[in-house]
């Protein structure tokens, strides 16, 4: 079928790009993430009847996001803490927390292209491809991309990012010309190859990958597939076209993209290497004294329960709470298969058990900073996290100590 003669005039002033691969004809469309045109555009092209596929710039999770109304409902706290899900999870609402001031401010829903193209495509009956990768493996490999001193400016220009109360004309820019992933860290990601390349250029080539191994998947389907529309940001149209256009091994690119990058081998020893020469300086304290090294436990021990009790105090932990985060880090701080913070989450979500309209207000509440603290869900994330960091920071200030006392 040829779909040229069918979509011009739908299609004038859009970004576009039409391919043909192994017979198929791709539409990309090229849309804004603050656009109602983009919106309806996507359901005037679907209407037309010329595609019998759609593919959308979501993964099975964001796809959840949008199309499920109450997830958050059905948050197992419990799975997430024990799992170390919880950074995810931040992320995750901290993004839709961002989406949701955009609505406000703009009165435009962010992602209704996305949302319109599902709908559109359910109701013709077409199928629907999410040919995303995983967010969650996204926001892994971010991380791990990143220089110490872009993690730090990561984390702390976050409370920043809460309060703002209006999204600056830049980041409005930004989604216009479309990414909402890269939109989100707009504050974070000026001058950083790192957080293109795994935000922008990855999911490319990801996205172009999985496209092809559709077609591939398909051409063995009774109804086979032969016009596709690619429902993408337009900030992806330039990169995904070069990549579709580029002999590639589907597989192995998608295996490739999908794996996380090993950590450095400092990064897995430098935790047992603390551990060890703590543990050492102890014995070491000993071999001397007894009473040097029993000075020496007790600076580790008042060092590690104050800080993690006062981070757990800051995240407005329950007393029981931050007892147990006093207790705890001490000991966890010399084993690094176990946090502190994971320690003072349980307990906090046991103690203080989040009720069904908690959940339900979680959205809400994540958009502003205040009510991080405000809602018990997100002050189980706000007690991991903040008792982590100063079960963190008191490791290496009494490893300070530790070595004054002994020289």
């Amino acid at each position: 079928m040829d779909i040229t003669l069918n979509l011009n005039d739908l299609l004038t002033d859009q970004p576009h790009k039409k391919l043909a691969v192994d017979g198929v004809n791709f539409l990309l469309l090229g849309t804004a993430h603050v656009s109602k045109k983009s919106a309806e555009v996507v359901k005037s092209l679907i209407d037309t009847g010329e595609f019998d596929t759609v593919a959308i710039e979501l993964d099975e999770l964001r796809y959840q996001a949008i199309t499920d109304e109450n997830r958050y409902k059905n948050l197992d706290l419990i799975s997430i803490i024990k799992n170390k899900q919880t950074g995810l999870i931040a992320t995750n609402l901290a993004m839709s927390a961002y989406q949701n001031r955009l609505a406000e401010q703009l009165g435009v829903e962010p992602g209704a292209e996305m949302k319109q193209a599902i709908h559109s495509a359910k109701e013709h009956d077409l199928n629907l491809w999410k040919i995303d990768r995983s967010v969650g493996i996204t926001m892994k490999r971010t991380w791990r991309s990143l220089r110490f001193t872009e993690k730090m400016n990561l984390v702390f220009g976050f409370g920043g990012f809460f309060e703002k109360e209006e999204i600056s004309e830049k980041e409005i820019e930004k989604l216009k010309s479309g990414d909402m992933l890269e939109s989100t860290f707009n504050d974070f990601s000026e001058n950083s190859e790192s957080l293109y390349k795994s935000l922008i250029d990855e999911r490319d080539q990801f996205m172009a990958a999985r496209l092809k191994q559709s077609l591939l998947q398909n051409k063995s389907a009774e109804n086979g597939v032969e016009n596709v529309l690619v429902v993408i940001g337009a900030g992806h149209l330039k990169g995904l076209t070069n990549y579709i256009e580029q002999e590639q091994d589907e597989n192995q690119t998608i295996n490739q993209l999908n794996t996380l990058p090993p950590k450095s081998k400092w990064v897995k020893i430098l935790p047992w290497l603390i551990t060890l020469i703590i543990l050492t300086g102890f014995a070491w304290g000993f071999s001397k004294n007894t009473d040097l090294g029993v000075d020496l436990i007790k600076t580790w021990f008042i060092y590690n329960g104050i800080l993690s009790g006062v981070g757990a105090a800051i995240a407005g932990g329950h007393p029981l709470t931050i007892l147990s985060a006093v207790l705890a880090a001490p000991f966890t701080s010399l084993n690094p298969t176990i946090a502190a913070g994971m320690v003072a989450a349980l307990v906090e979500t046991m103690i203080r058990k989040p009720k069904i309209h908690q959940f339900e207000a979680l959205q809400q509440d994540a958009m502003h900073l205040k009510g991080w603290w405000k809602n018990p869900v997100t002050r189980v994330l706000l007690v991991f996290l903040l008792t982590n960091l100063g079960s963190a920071v008191a490791t290496w200030v009494s490893g300070f100590k530790i070595f004054n006392q002994l020289i």
